[in-house]
């Protein structure tokens, strides 16, 4: 069966095809190259020699240098039928990256070392190899974490790969320490924090931990068993072991959303007190930044303290 003939559109996306197709090969035959293709030897050298109109745009939108088209070795086409380009107008160069371009891309490639079976695999190690062979300057060193989490993060990983628990002391505010075995499921960032998140043993749920009040982590020898189930989102009512208390006008409750979803509402002469479990009391700042001058923290302590130090930090800000 003889090649159909072609219209504009084949013809578009064939010379798509054709430049890598002939940069890779280096010499290939004109039989060859039409074999490939699937149009006839005629077609094939017509599309070769419409090559030498086609490169890079010059400063002002036309062809202006000879380097910046393609070019072939044209006695070798006459003479045996044989297509080599001379001129591959750098599509042989691999692309280079600046260095800000690199330091964006290996913070992601950071965080995405707390997603587990991503970090500890081949294609993250060869990709922050492209990476580094890619730039065009030698990017900054991008730390997004101090080196405590990276060991966290680095152990957590090994858990999960010999999928047995973790076992460390938590210290939570105003509370004694406490040991605990956990199965690990994430160490992700969340507001500027670190936290591990996994099953307790102890309070037999899921829980959130602070990175900062975690030390003595180690991986035990017990089968991890919960590994697989999904974190808790941070105003769930199993999100964390810190119980809050928030008062508020009974008018703004639409307001709130999802923080109050989940808790439990007391309302009394047009105000409301809702009461929940927070994966850390922290993130009570997002709540009281949202809804300035509405809601207020009443529980834990190291929540108010966490919410005064950060409206004092923003009152400093136009001193």
């Amino acid at each position: 069966m003889s090649p159909r003939p072609l219209i504009a559109t084949d013809r578009a996306a064939l010379m798509l095809q054709l430049v890598p197709y002939l940069v890779g090969k280096g010499e290939v035959s004109l039989d060859e190259a039409a074999a490939e293709f699937d149009v006839t030897p005629a077609q094939m050298r017509a599309m070769v020699e419409k090559l030498t109109v086609i490169g890079l745009p010059g400063d002002r939108g036309y062809w202006q240098m000879a380097n910046d088209l393609f070019d072939i070795d044209w006695d070798l086409l006459d003479d045996q039928d044989l297509i080599v380009i001379t001129n591959a107008v750098g599509l042989e160069r691999a692309p280079k990256l600046t260095a800000r371009e690199v330091a964006a891309l290996l913070a992601g490639l950071q965080l995405s070392r707390s997603i587990p079976g991503v970090g500890d695999t081949e294609l993250y190690a060869g990709l922050l190899s492209k990476l580094a062979r890619g730039a065009s300057a030698t990017p900054a060193e991008v730390i997004l974490a101090p080196e405590p989490v990276d060991a966290v993060r680095d152990l957590v990983a090994d858990a999960l790969r010999r999928h047995v628990a973790v076992s460390f002391t938590y210290k939570a505010p105003d509370a004694a320490p406490t040991t605990r075995t956990v199965d690990p499921v994430k160490v992700h960032i969340a507001s500027g924090q670190w936290y591990l998140q996994g099953w307790c043993h102890l309070r037999e749920a899921m829980r959130t931990f602070h990175l900062d009040r975690v030390s003595d982590l180690e991986l035990t020898g017990i089968p991890s068993t919960h590994s697989e189930e999904p974190a808790p989102a941070w105003f769930d009512t199993d999100a964390g072991e810190v119980v809050a208390r928030v008062r508020f006008p009974e008018g703004a409750a639409p307001l709130l959303g999802d923080y109050i979803d989940r808790a439990v509402l007391e309302t009394a002469a047009g105000t409301t007190v809702a009461t929940m479990r927070v994966a850390d009391e922290l993130s009570l700042r997002r709540l009281a930044a949202r809804r300035s001058g509405i809601v207020e923290v009443l529980e834990p302590p190291a929540a108010r303290r966490a919410v005064a130090e950060w409206a004092e930090a923003g009152l400093a800000q136009y001193r």
